[in-house]
This record gives structure tokens, sequence and C-alpha cells, in this order.
């Protein structure tokens, strides 16, 4: 019978050694660290690379083709990306959802009709490193019909972080040099269309003829006392395809 107590304390020492090593818990998945090694996963981290424009994390290029998942007040819709429509645009894209960007922003301008735009930071010191930070143009490729998704911009090279949804075919914005660069292939009809659009250009407006200015200095506690049935971008994500 003394061979009973050695096994329960060879087992037990067997228990302590995996539990010393690290192994992950039984119905916890595995953290995995991004390879940039920038942003581990948290708000706080995500808020370090918003504010530092010229991390490395920025430099993550694209995939060739993804959906990103977007969260609303009015249910979810999916983008589909198509880096080949418009490279420089869709890096920027990815990059901003990476990081959190789009996280709780308010779809501020949404005229039927016409567009559905959002990309005003909700936080106002992302706001003064991001907003007015643009980029070079991309050609056009793609159409700017009913679906699909683009950067609005003033001036050729100004195209930032707003971008747009065509609620209609707006293929005359084309000979402008608006880019698209993914359309919509999920909740288009249910949820796009149904995003409060009271305020039409009341709210901020856009980035030429708007008055986009307490948005950008006062962020989400001015857009919601002024604004308050604006519909809510929760969440983006990225899904590989």
């Amino acid at each position: 019978m003394r061979t009973l107590p050695r096994l329960l304390l060879g087992l037990g020492l067997v228990v302590v050694a995996c539990a010393e090593q690290g192994g992950p818990e039984r119905g916890s998945p595995e953290q995995s660290v991004p390879e940039d090694g920038a942003a581990g996963g948290g708000p706080a981290d995500h808020r370090a690379v918003l504010l530092d424009p010229i991390h490395p994390a920025w430099s993550e290029p694209a995939p060739d083709t993804f959906h990103a998942n977007i969260e609303t007040t009015r249910g979810t819709f999916v983008i589909e990306v198509v880096r080949a429509w418009a490279p420089v645009g869709v890096d920027r894209f990815f990059n901003l959802i990476r990081h959190g960007y789009y996280d709780d922003v308010r779809f501020h301008r949404v005229v039927p009709g016409f567009i559905t735009q959002w990309g005003v930071s909700g936080d106002p010191e992302v706001n003064a490193v991001w907003y007015d930070r643009g980029m070079p143009d991309d050609t056009v490729v793609a159409s700017n019909v009913r679906g699909t998704i683009a950067f609005a911009f003033t001036q050729p090279g100004t195209r930032a972080t707003q971008i747009y949804i065509s609620m209609v075919d707006n293929s005359r914005l084309d000979a402008q040099g608006f880019a698209p660069f993914g359309r919509v292939v999920e909740g288009m009809d249910q949820v796009v269309d149904s995003i409060y659009s009271g305020y039409r250009e009341g709210s901020g407006g856009g980035v030429r003829g708007g008055d986009q200015s307490r948005l950008v200095a006062e962020g989400n506690a001015y857009v919601d006392a002024a604004f308050s049935e604006l519909d809510e971008l929760i969440r983006a994500t990225i899904v590989a395809r």
C-alpha cells in the first residue's frame, strides 16, 4: 500500500510542473501578439499607436482582399475590401481598423439619395493627429456605384480618415478622383439604409462644405449632446478571407 502515496505524490509533482510552464488554461484561447509588436489588443495600446502616426505599426500592408465587419446601433454590415482598387487607401483603412480608430464614432453625415459618411474620431486628441493627415491619391479603378466605399477629401493628397458609402449610383464622382476601395456585401438594405438621416448635412456635414470644427475639437462629448439621434459605429473588425 506504500506505492499509492508515492504515486499520488508523483502525479502532484507533474501537475505543478505543468502549471509552472505556463500552458494555456482549458477553455481559454492562446493570445497572439501582432507581428509589429505595437498593439497588444487593449484600448490603451491602440490609443498609443493612434497618437503616434509614424509608429512602425502603420506600415503593415493590407491583404489583397478582406472583409471588414462594421457593428452599428442598427446592426452589422460587411464591407469587402479590394486592395487592387486603391492600394494606398486600403492600407490606411486596414490599419485604422486594426488600431481601433473607427470604434465608437458617429455616422455624422447621412444624406438620403447620396452618401452615408463617418470617420471623425470621438477622441479630440486623436483628431489632432489624424484629421489633416493626408495620403497620396489612388487612381480611380472602380466606380462609385451604390454600396461602394471611398475616402472623402477636399484637394488632392488630403484623404485622411473620413469615408463614405454611396447610397445610389454616384458614378459622377469618378471623374472628381473619388476612388472606391470596397463595397458592402452584407447588410446594405437592412442596415446601411436604416442609419439615421434626420440631420442630413446639419451634424457636421462634409469635409468640403460642412463645418466639422466642433466635431473635431470636442469629439463625442459634443456630438452626443447636440445630435443625440445619430447612429454609432460601435466596432470595426478585420475578418481574414
